[in-house]
């Protein structure tokens, strides 16, 4: 193992010979609501996760003006859409009570900033690391604001090509960098999940811990991903995936994301070194089945 293939973020290692990062993305699921974004944080604490993930948008940069005065049916009402996304937004006190809460228990919290602005916001919360979004990643002067905080960047490739992959990617530099394959659809097919694209992007770069933020419906996938060598897993997290907004039915339920960590585990253990060898349980039956028993070596 490389060591230049892992990262420090706040008390936890992530990469290669390091337990699954595992991430709850809350994102919007919230709904604007902090008592609901609290219990998202609950139920990621409850299932073992290593992390929540918050979104953070100023709608008046994100929002092309055309589409300010569209009117949407809301859980609040009906409404113009920069209202709908201002209301999903918590401003710098509701902020400061999630990240408070977060650090009282314990649990990383970390989040996307979707605009300039953003970035500012959040920094002054001194988050340890920051997710760029596959929307984002042509965004270069967004990646250089992130690249200037010094901190460890996670990106995502949901809807990328190779060549803005590493457009992105040399704005960034390797240092500091960790790379999530992606497909950006909601919820995704499985046919479109190209998981092969991991091992891929951990030969092309072999300094960088390569992850999978998956938005599939059920977690076949998540599992292969980590058996296929991804060192953290990034999956949105909801109450109910019948809650109102355009992200839940993507989303794990949190009885679901136990499952899902539970068994990463136990494919952790499976996985093994790579070394073939005879183990100590595997005697009694060799002697017992083997006409030849000639072993000189546990390793074979």
């Amino acid at each position: 193992m490389s060591s230049q293939r892992v990262r420090q973020v706040s008390n936890m290692l992530i990469g290669e010979g390091q337990p699954v990062f595992v991430i709850a993305e809350i994102g919007i699921n919230h709904n604007g609501s902090i008592e609901t974004a609290k219990k998202m944080i609950d139920g990621a604490i409850f299932s073992g996760c290593s992390a929540v993930k918050f979104q953070k948008r100023t709608p008046e940069l994100c929002v092309p003006r055309d589409q300010w005065d569209n009117m949407r049916d809301t859980p609040w009402g009906r409404m113009s859409y920069i209202e709908y996304r201002q209301k999903m937004e918590f401003d710098e006190e509701q902020f400061k009570e999630i990240v408070d809460y977060c650090n009282q228990k314990k649990m990383i919290w970390f989040a996307s900033c979707w605009d300039l602005e953003a970035v500012d916001f959040v920094a002054q919360f001194d988050p340890p690391m920051y997710k760029i979004a596959s929307a984002s990643i042509t965004d270069h002067d967004l990646l250089k604001k992130h690249k200037e905080t010094g901190k460890p960047i996670m990106i995502s490739t949901g809807m990328s090509t190779t060549e803005e992959i590493e457009a992105a990617v040399e704005i960034l530099t390797e240092e500091n960098l960790m790379i999530a394959h992606s497909t950006s659809a909601y919820p995704c097919k499985n046919e479109e999940l190209n998981l092969l694209a991991i091992p891929k992007l951990m030969d092309k770069y072999p300094t960088v811990p390569i992850g999978y933020s998956g938005h599939e419906v059920g977690l076949a996938p998540t599992w292969a991903a980590v058996a296929m060598g991804a060192t953290f897993v990034e999956r949105h997290i909801t109450l109910d995936r019948a809650m109102w907004g355009t992200d839940q039915a993507a989303s794990v339920e949190v009885i679901g994301f136990m499952r899902l960590i539970s068994n990463i585990r136990d494919i952790e253990k499976a996985l093994g070194d790579g070394v073939k060898k005879v183990y100590e349980s595997e005697l009694p039956i060799r002697q017992k089945l083997r006409k030849v028993n000639s072993i000189t070596s546990p390793v074979v």
